[in-house]
């Protein structure tokens, strides 16, 4: 799995689409956040971002590889983990791209208020939720559940927006929270998004491998 992992790390690295979802993030970022803003808003805020970025990133790395090469790579490794490895790689793109964001806002956000090291651990876990959500939706938005590029990228936008506003689910948790100004750890929200990403990326690996 770890040389799958570099080798779909390398194919987003190269192919320069990973730029476009970053930059999103960042104009986010720009828009929305400003140095001396209450931090746990603005995690709440940077948190909330990931749920269509990672969905994008995600959508790029199970689309990135042409037919033939995934064909080869899942013969030679096999469809589900050629697949989960592309999931994976995603996921982590945003959850890093999530960090940094993170990152910033601690280091430029207001300093009064909640506790800097409580702030810090919601906010992590905020990000670690929205970034799941996120791949959750990417996941079921592309190949090979979704093959037609217009309907899955309106699936991903819509599907992203559900998430972020739908009730009870994981990501509006833990935003909600961060907004109100609430530094508690999310669990149940972590702990449900967890899960759903296990679902959908199950579902997706294994139609790969029906496919293959």
């Amino acid at each position: 799995m770890t040389a799958l992992l570099r080798y779909q790390g390398a194919l987003l690295l190269r192919s320069q689409r990973w730029l476009a979802p970053v930059l999103l993030y960042a104009a986010f970022l720009a828009v929305g956040f400003r140095p001396g803003d209450p931090i746990p808003d603005s995690l709440g805020y940077s948190a909330a971002a990931l749920v269509p970025v990672t969905a994008w990133l995600v959508r790029i790395c199970l689309s990135v590889e042409p037919d033939a090469a995934r064909d080869c790579a899942a013969a030679a490794a096999g469809p589900v983990r050629v697949h989960a490895a592309a999931l994976l790689t995603g996921l982590g793109w945003g959850a890093g791209a999530g960090g940094l964001g993170a990152v910033a806002v601690l280091l430029l956000g207001a300093r009064e208020g909640p506790r800097l090291p409580a702030a810090a651990l919601a906010g992590a876990a905020s990000v670690l939720v929205c970034a799941l959500t996120g791949a959750a939706v990417g996941a079921l938005c592309a190949r090979p559940l979704l093959r037609a590029p217009g309907y899955a990228v309106a699936a991903a936008g819509l599907g992203s927006l559900l998430a972020l506003v739908t009730a009870g689910s994981p990501a509006r948790v833990a935003v909600s929270g961060l907004v109100g100004g609430s530094v508690a750890l999310p669990l149940g929200a972590l702990a449900g998004a967890a899960a759903l990403a296990c679902a959908a990326g199950a579902a997706a690996c294994l139609a790969a491998a029906r496919r293959g």
